[in-house]
């Protein structure tokens, strides 16, 4: 089992496409056409097909129609309809209300969590009073309750991630049956995780903490899913070909509250650094097109700014390859690919113009004889060339939007000003500079600065001091919300723990950046520093490496109260290092900072 021993997209695509094959797997080679059917699913069940299928595999499995469950859907009666849903009221109701209006021809209900034995009933009479009964051709629960992000990343929910989210489970007026609730929530989506892995987990977990509330729940509910054998999801044909059989995953939940100075980081990597400055969601980026200024005459009115989206996918080779390097890194090797592409691109026209057939379709050039089979390769080619060019033109706009960021806010000063807080190195100047420095980044940067050196440090600043800083920030037009929560927070863990430390130096700036940045690049980079990235263990990591020197079992981190990409890149980077080692991460919400900060500052409103 080299890759896909641990690969969660792999089992969670398999059975979405068996789910779409009305529950029976699905069989790549056989050369009927697929059954057409329409798919109608609720924003959950959009949320866990679109990372994984594109438009383009739906249909090749069937799917003429994919529409939400609460729009407005006209009758297609002669079609099997699969329905993907939440087992809530409203969707059982309208559910019910389309057995009743007799939309489609056969109706296979496939819930995305599993369903309670009164809302079976609601189904039932509905289906009765309808006299569909034949109609509802299956039932089933998918135990499918989590997002696969990437082969070995996952969230948990998307769209009421609020009732999970780090504030949900850190405000101090929490009342134990709400408490209870966002527990069972996250156990669901858990328990759904390692059904859908087909594998019961070893878990371990950090005590006192709300993680140890979600070990305890997944433990009880693993626990009396295998009592009941005759029907337990872990036995038989459910466990992947048994890949498992040999060993157990060892789950490791930690909580966010061990560390909360990671998801405030300014970052370096590409994906991270996506996710912090532009719009980054389910593996999609929108970016606001500035669309030229320059050429505008004065005084025009500004062009509006068009909205485009990319999808960064697993697809994708250049973000498979470089979405863990340094930003630097990746904007050389952007010039590079289009370099190589315009070589290619010429060689093409160059052949296309010797042989008088610039204007031809390929069609026509495909068909002379066989001296030109050095032509017939280049065109053969084309299909592939435009692919690589669609992702070139992709990338560059994607960091182009990225290193307008890093200058405007000297992102890359606070990068590395940062980690030196985080390893105890000597600070070359002092922070009060950046925090009154009006042109080193937004007042939302700043409080990020202040907080990561309030966390991290040792001793707290004085009383005095921290007036002294409190009036630079709030200077600087920073909201002091969130330091008043980290306040009440680092007191807290003071009493309960010493604080996470996060090792030794980390970045050593390499001069300014090297020969691709010259004038001949896309990317004007003067004045921004190539930082080089030494692998560095943060708490997260430092926690699983203990747990896993022992063993060789894959480990599936989770990270109860959020995650983000940072921490998922540092786990990737350290298990590159180890042999024959697998590693999942997860958590309840992937937030970037903005959104950190955000419930940070709600929770200090008091």
């Amino acid at each position: 089992y080299s890759l896909e021993y641990l690969a969660i997209s792999v089992s969670q695509r398999m059975a979405l496409k068996r789910m779409l094959n009305f529950n029976v797997p699905h069989i790549k080679n056989s050369t009927g056409e697929p059954v057409w059917k329409v798919l109608i699913y609720d924003r959950f069940g959009q949320d866990i097909i679109s990372p994984l299928l594109s438009v383009k595999e739906l249909r090749d499995m069937g799917i003429t129609l994919h529409l939400l469950l609460h729009s407005d859907r006209d009758p297609i009666p002669d079609v099997p309809a699969v329905y993907f849903v939440m087992p809530t009221e409203e969707n059982i109701d309208r559910m019910c209300q389309d057995l009743r209006n007799q939309l489609y021809e056969s109706y296979y209900l496939n819930f995305i969590s599993a369903i309670s034995r009164s809302k079976l009933e609601d189904i039932a009479n509905a289906a009765l009073a309808a006299s569909a009964v034949t109609q509802v051709a299956k039932v089933f629960d998918q135990y499918l309750n989590f997002i696969t992000l990437e082969d070995d990343m996952f969230v948990l929910c998307n769209q009421n991630k609020e009732l999970v989210s780090y504030r949900a489970i850190n405000r101090p007026d929490i009342t134990d049956t709400e408490m209870e609730t966002v527990m069972d929530t996250i156990v669901d989506s858990l328990f759904c995780f390692f059904v859908t892995l087909g594998a019961v987990p070893i878990i371990r977990c950090s005590r006192g903490t709300a993680a140890e509330m979600v070990a305890v729940k997944l433990d009880k509910k693993l626990r009396e899913n295998l009592r009941d054998a005759r029907n337990s999801l872990f036995t038989g044909d459910t466990l992947g070909a048994g890949q498992f059989s040999f060993q157990r995953p060892l789950l490791v939940l930690v909580d966010r509250n061990i560390d909360l100075a990671t998801p405030l980081h300014h970052t370096w990597t590409y994906q991270a650094l996506v996710h912090d400055v532009l719009d980054f969601h389910l593996n999609r980026v929108n970016l606001e097109e500035s669309s030229g200024v320059e050429n505008s005459p004065a005084g025009a009115r500004p062009k509006r700014k068009n909205k485009k989206s990319y999808d960064l996918t697993p697809v994708d080779k250049f973000w498979q390859k470089h979405k863990g390097s340094p930003f630097p890194e990746v904007a050389e090797s952007v010039q590079q690919e289009l370099e190589s592409y315009r070589a290619q691109e010429d060689e093409v026209k160059r052949l296309k113009s010797i042989m008088g057939l610039e204007g031809e379709d390929e069609g026509a050039i495909s068909m002379l004889s066989d001296n030109t089979a050095k032509l017939t390769s280049a065109v053969s080619s084309l299909p592939e060339l435009l692919e690589k060019k669609r992702l070139i033109d992709l990338h560059t706009n994607v960091a182009t939007a990225v290193l307008e960021h890093i200058k405007a806010r000297k992102l890359d000063v606070y990068f590395e000003y940062e980690e030196k807080i985080m390893s105890k190195t000597t600070l070359d100047k002092s922070l009060l500079d950046i925090i009154s420095d009006p042109d080193a980044g937004t007042p939302e940067d700043k409080m990020r600065l202040f907080l990561i050196y309030y966390i991290s440090t040792q001793q707290a600043p004085s009383e005095a001091d921290l007036e002294q800083y409190k009036k630079a920030l709030t200077d600087a037009g920073c909201n002091l919300n969130p330091l008043q929560y980290i306040k009440q927070w680092k007191a807290f863990t003071k009493m309960a723990s010493a604080p996470a430390s996060y090792g030794s130096t980390t970045t050593k700036p390499m001069g300014l950046l090297s020969r691709v940045m010259n004038t001949g690049s896309q990317f004007v980079m003067e004045g921004v520093k190539n930082l080089v990235l030494k692998q560095q263990n943060l708490p997260v990591t430092r926690i699983l490496d203990n747990l896993m020197e022992m063993k060789s079992n894959p480990a599936i981190v989770f990270v109860v109260g959020g995650g983000n990409y940072i921490e998922y890149q540092n786990l990737v980077d350290y298990i590159k290092g180890k042999q024959g080692k697998h590693i999942l991460y997860g958590c309840s919400e992937l937030f970037n900072a903005t959104q950190f900060i955000k419930q940070l500052s709600q929770l200090g409103q008091k």
